[in-house]
């Protein structure tokens, strides 16, 4: 037995947080049944229809890494008409969805999954991923203020966790950063870093957990094994 929105996500018809608006929106039956909370457990042996059509099959869990150029969104559609992350995938993908985001100035390693379930299991700060990133500021980078965003700070009434950065190499009024979290707020380097007077100029994601961007090339995709994804996931997920 598992929850509706928790199945829907399995079924990689949407993210978890999107199958509640689903349900919400009354495009959901069940048996019939049209529902209107999140809150039913399901077998997956009832007749359940989105719009009125099957769902699809639950496929395998898979996992990718792609690295994203600057210069695309990280949604699906874009209300300004600029380029996707998902405008730029190979045909020959399936419907992927992705875990956390990059903004537009923002390069690196992306997460995607065909598992709306996994995307929601592993976005979440308590399963204590860390993401690293490789930053340039520009600004007078100092040992205190380093100190302070190790110990977390809020900035416009937010509270931002621990953000640990250690310069790595300076090119005149340019640092370049060493910085890792786990929480992962939207834009939450760029504003912690602006917080303390310093501009990000670039922006690199490295990892996510234990998923490397290495010798990844702009714009390259490759797929996790199998065997790989079940060694890392099994420890804290069920796929």
């Amino acid at each position: 037995m598992m929850r509706i929105a928790k199945f829907l996500a399995r079924a990689g018809v949407a993210s978890r947080r999107e199958a509640e608006e689903l349900i919400r929106q009354e495009r959901i039956t069940v048996n019939g049944e049209v529902i209107t909370s999140p809150a039913l457990n399901v077998t997956g042996e009832e007749k359940i229809l989105l719009d009125g059509e099957k769902l699809p099959e639950v496929e395998t869990t898979r996992l990718w890494l792609y690295y994203k150029p600057v210069g695309l969104v990280t949604t699906h559609k874009d209300e300004k008409g600029r380029d996707t992350v998902f405008d730029n995938l190979p045909s020959s993908m399936p419907r992927v969805i992705s875990i956390g985001r990059l903004d537009l100035n923002s390069e690196g390693l992306l997460l995607l999954t065909n598992s709306g379930e996994l995307a929601h299991k592993l976005e979440l700060p308590a399963n204590g991923w860390v993401r690293r990133y490789k930053v340039r500021v520009f600004g007078a980078v100092k040992d205190s203020d380093l100190q302070k965003m190790s110990q977390g700070v809020t900035i416009d009434g937010v509270n931002y966790g621990s953000v640990k950065a250690e310069v790595e190499s300076k090119q005149g009024a340019n640092t370049w950063l060493k910085v890792s979290l786990t929480e992962g707020k939207n834009r939450e380097i760029r504003k912690v870093m602006k917080f303390f007077g310093l501009e990000v100029s670039r922006l690199i994601r490295l990892s996510y957990g234990p998923f490397q961007l290495g010798a990844m090339k702009k714009g390259e995709i490759k797929e996790v094994p199998q065997k790989v994804l079940r060694e890392q996931l099994e420890s804290s997920f069920e796929l």
